[in-house]
């Protein structure tokens, strides 16, 4: 446990459905014995809902086993419900496991909702100290770190007025650097930082890497944000309806979480009917293989995209036919599309293979659908269809050290393509 600042061992966190505490012992007495006789709860409030079963079990985690070593920056990723938050909960024991334990070497200093830790009638000020001391920290520890806290929370305007009158902004900054800056060996953070504003978020992730590189200190972050995952952890597990799926590098993690399983992942296909568009089940002019030169999937930020397509005709006449590439992300929201400049030429019954590149150099670091589609120019200038593949295979553009200058991007707020430096004139 020396080299180990957190080590879990066959953890499981159990709830019961339904309202289960009824404010007083007598009110508890009370909804047991109706729960006893199979009989309306009396002390349920008016209209709540009836169709849950009071008292049903659920596992928000099971059986999690977890060793984090000192100085290590672990992501913890997955869907809403996969139980990232109840873990987060038990490490800082806010609440206990049902089975198993927990052992941690260390001080743990946590931000797992806006406001944790802080008491909205106190100052900013008397919050810090409130902290330090629920930490172990004497007052003249406290007094030597209050003026980095407060330069670093950007907040000493405000520092004296009471939290209740922050904004949810204000109390992430202030949260934040608290916890940064006091004495303890581990730092837990939940999507709390998506709150602050982008400068902010930067400077959160700076110090939380300086936190793990230079001082040691043992960093656990949730986020749905994988670039910030990207730019911040050694390592990543990936967790579903309470269990740990996954366990290793950041970006198998995050193809894994994103729906691109990199065990199966395959860069030559072989097409077969059920993969094409259901509107164009038979078509005459078919793409018949597909063929990327990325043997794992990835691509490094700024290459170009290298694929081969096998395209086959049943016409018995030579085809002139177009290719178009869609790019989605693994959201399912479009990005870009690009189309050959010229056609190809198939000839009677027969195949052709050829070769094109792709350009990728806009697109930010990320994982990515392609969809394929074979048409050609009618005698009015417009595009028909002939064979049209969906979301077919997937690429995930892998991050260079001096994108975007080391900060991470926000795709909520900057989209999914890059466009570079802005350039001074003269």
């Amino acid at each position: 446990m020396e080299e180990l600042a957190i080590k879990i061992e066959h953890v499981s966190k159990q709830y019961r459905l339904g309202a289960i505490g009824g404010g007083s012992l007598k009110g508890d007495l009370q909804s047991w014995w109706a729960r006893k006789r199979g009989k309306e709860d009396p002390n349920s409030k008016i209209g709540a809902r009836t169709d849950i079963k009071t008292g049903e079990k659920f596992l928000a985690l099971d059986d999690i086993n977890l060793e984090i070593k000192k100085g290590e920056a672990l992501g913890i990723i997955g869907h809403n419900g996969a139980g990232k938050s109840t873990l987060l909960k038990l490490l800082s024991r806010v609440t206990a496991p049902t089975t198993g334990t927990i052992g941690i070497n260390g001080r743990i200093a946590s931000m797992l909702e806006v406001g944790t830790g802080f008491h909205p009638e106190l100052t900013g000020r008397e919050n810090i100290y409130m902290n330090g001391a629920i930490l172990g920290m004497t007052k003249k520890e406290i007094d030597s770190k209050i003026e980095e806290i407060i330069d670093f929370s950007e907040v000493r305007q405000f520092i004296d007025t009471p939290v209740k009158r922050y904004s949810s902004g204000m109390y992430v900054k202030l949260a934040f650097s608290v916890a940064a800056h006091l004495d303890s060996e581990i730092m837990i953070m939940d999507e709390v930082l998506a709150v602050g504003d982008m400068a902010f978020q930067k400077k959160c992730l700076t110090k939380m890497r300086e936190a793990a590189d230079q001082e040691g200190r043992t960093v656990l972050y949730v986020s749905h944000n994988m670039n910030t995952i990207r730019q911040l952890c050694d390592r990543c597990v990936v967790m579903d309806h309470g269990h740990i799926i996954f366990d290793g590098g950041v970006e198998e993690a995050i193809a894994l979480y994103m729906g691109f399983n990199r065990e199966n992942y395959s860069n030559h296909i072989f097409i077969n009917p059920n993969m094409r568009d259901p509107n164009w089940p038979s078509p005459e002019v078919t793409i018949e293989e597909i063929k990327l030169d990325t043997p794992n999937g990835y691509i490094q930020f700024g290459e170009r995209l290298v694929f081969s397509l096998r395209v086959q005709s049943r016409l018995d006449r030579d085809a002139d036919v177009f290719v178009r590439v869609m790019i989605k992300t693994a959201a399912g929201s479009p990005i870009t599309m690009s189309a050959v400049d010229s056609p190809i030429t198939i000839p009677s019954n027969g195949e052709t293979t050829k070769e094109f590149e792709l350009n990728t150099s806009l697109l930010i670091p990320a994982s990515y659908y392609l969809s394929f589609v074979l048409y050609e120019i009618g005698n009015i200038g417009a595009d028909n269809n002939l064979d049209v593949l969906r979301d077919i295979c997937s690429v995930t553009v892998i991050s260079s050290d001096s994108f975007n200058n080391g900060m991470a991007w926000n795709p909520q707020w900057w989209g999914n393509i890059s466009i570079g430096a802005l350039k001074r004139g003269e």
